[in-house]
């Protein structure tokens, strides 16, 4: 067993499920508060059942997701110390600023969300939840600084083999973050689009399944009242419908989104990072062309038998340099300027265990560079289709009965999900062999970069890592199953689950009258226990 190798599969592992929940929680919130905010304006109650469902899944993914990242900061220290030691005087300040400022805002403010339905007045409690979710803005954005800065090092000097921040405003507005954060919030719009939509077509679907909607002969639906059931009105309808359109206009502006700003962040990482974008396209050669398919032995380090099946010209050149002729470098010509610059061999340096002097890969796993940035931009596109298809579908207020379809809008939800970790997975992954990327214009000062089989804790064995590896994914699989189990629960209990209050509401009451009654400006009402249930 390798030390090194299981400290990369257990960070990547416990990484990988705890961004799970991060673009759920980021872009729901938002969604979530631009719903309030509506309400606040209009007073129509369709859009406080939609605040409250929604934001009672966006409560249960937020709570697993404070469960699932506090391994990540222990894992610095425990399986990364020598990284930790290397990169601490830069990492100090966003992260303690993402975690004493922007989560500590995030957390309270959302608290005083939760349990102040009763006790705040609708303008405070709606900036309470505002407030909460611009400090998951800014504690993404922390987090993406420093992350960009192990792409993209900036904003230091060498002292004693150890970078030191000579200047903090280079490091928080390092062109990488500028562009990643926004490439990032789109992606979590893209995942709360598709929440939306999943969910809200299944709903509407079971209502027409259950008969309480119907569609008349122009094709148009009818709404129609459960009134044994709480919270199967004509209300409900109209909640499922504009949730469905709000969560498909989300995807496919989010998609737009991602796309230019991914063409940014790609623009800068043929420059930052060249060998990355060489190997995303298992471009081998010098050229022009973009590869729909390259077929071989694409994880070869001399690229010989890989061949471009499909490839359309010009597209390589456009994403690298904005035009279409300029040709980009394959991998064999940065191979040789990778081995000038940074060495053929690694350290002969005890930090490097077994590995001292072994002859340096530059050229990244390209079946993960190749496929993960397909999968990524693939999983986008497919999303964004099926937003628009959804748009057209239901342009009569009415969704399909084909329980097929219904399934495939339910488990489209993925999509999103699956671009956020593949793009999370080939921008980490391509970056080897460095932990932290050479800088290939420093103004000047030293190269500042750091080799991964350096990072590893000396003191930690391969048996250790193992033990805290199958232990951690064995958690995390358990709070898998919670987390979905909770979210099937209350998503199939529609509106009602969030609130149980509509239990007491009888048919023939007027909603609004009764949101008034059960929301009002101030002071815990007669049913006051809503405000549990909805927070527990």
């Amino acid at each position: 067993m390798d030390a090194l190798e299981i400290a990369r599969w257990q960070f990547g592992i416990t990484t990988v499920y705890h961004f799970m929940m991060v673009p759920l929680t980021i872009g729901l919130g938002l969604v979530v508060a631009i719903i309030q905010t509506i309400w606040y304006r209009t007073g129509k109650p369709e859009y406080l059942r939609m605040t409250k469902f929604w934001g009672k899944l966006f409560l249960i993914n937020f709570i697993m997701g404070v469960a699932t990242g506090i391994v990540q900061e222990f894992q610095f220290g425990m399986a990364w110390s020598e990284y930790s030691r290397f990169v601490g005087d830069v990492f100090g300040a966003p992260l303690a600023l993402e975690a004493l400022l922007a989560f500590f805002v995030e957390s309270t403010f959302l608290g005083l969300w939760i349990f102040g339905w009763k006790q705040l007045k609708r303008g405070v409690h709606l900036a309470c939840l505002w407030i909460a979710v611009i400090g998951s803005v800014f504690s993404a954005y922390f987090i993406i600084v420093a992350n960009s800065w192990m792409q993209h090092p900036v904003g230091v000097e060498m002292v004693d083999g150890r970078p030191v921040m000579t200047d903090a405003w280079a490091v928080f507005t390092n062109n990488t973050a500028l562009v990643a954060v926004p490439h990032t919030l789109f992606g979590a719009l893209a995942v709360a689009g598709a929440f939306l939509l999943g969910i809200a077509w299944y709903h509407l679907w079971r209502r027409r399944h259950d008969g309480i909607d119907t569609v008349g002969k122009d094709g148009r639906i009818i709404p129609g009242d459960a009134p044994h059931i709480p919270g199967r009105d004509k209300a409900d309808y109209t909640v499922w419908m504009k949730s469905l359109r709000i969560g498909a206009v989300v995807a496919m502006i989010s998609f737009a989104g991602t796309a230019f700003t991914g063409d940014l962040q790609g623009k800068l990482m043929f420059e930052q990072q060249p060998m990355k974008m060489a190997a995303a396209e298992a471009a081998c050669h010098d050229g022009t062309g973009f590869s729909i398919l390259s077929v071989g032995n694409v994880g070869s380090s001399n690229c010989e038998d890989v061949v471009a099946v499909i490839e359309v010209p010009g597209i390589l050149s456009f994403l690298a340099k904005g035009d279409f002729t300029t040709e980009v470098k394959g991998v064999n010509s940065l191979l040789g300027e990778y081995k000038e610059k940074y060495g053929t061999h690694l350290p002969d340096n005890p930090l490097y265990g077994e590995r001292a002097g072994q002859e340096i890969q530059y050229v990244p796993v390209m079946e993960v560079t190749y496929w993960g940035f397909r999968m990524m931009i693939g999983f986008g596109g497919i999303a964004a289709f099926a937003a628009l298809l959804a748009l057209w579908v239901t342009r009569k207020g009415a969704v399909p009965q084909s329980k097929w379809l219904m399934r495939l809008a339910v488990f489209g939800i993925l999509a999103p999900f699956g671009a956020n970790a593949a793009g999370w997975i080939f921008t980490e992954m391509g970056r080897q062999p460095f932990v932290v990327a050479p800088n290939p214009d420093m103004n000047g000062i030293d190269q500042v970069f750091m080799f991964t089989a350096a990072a590893v804790s000396p003191g930690v064995s391969a048996g250790e890592l193992m033990t805290s590896l199958v232990v951690l994914t064995a958690i995390y699989a358990v709070l898998l199953v919670v987390e979905v189990k909770l979210l099937v629960k209350y998503i199939r209990g529609g509106v009602a689950s969030a609130m149980p209050e509509l239990a007491s509401v009888k048919h023939g009451t007027d909603s609004k009258d009764q949101s008034d009654k059960n929301d009002g400006d101030a002071g815990p009402g007669k049913s006051g226990d809503d405000v549990l249930a909805f927070a527990y």
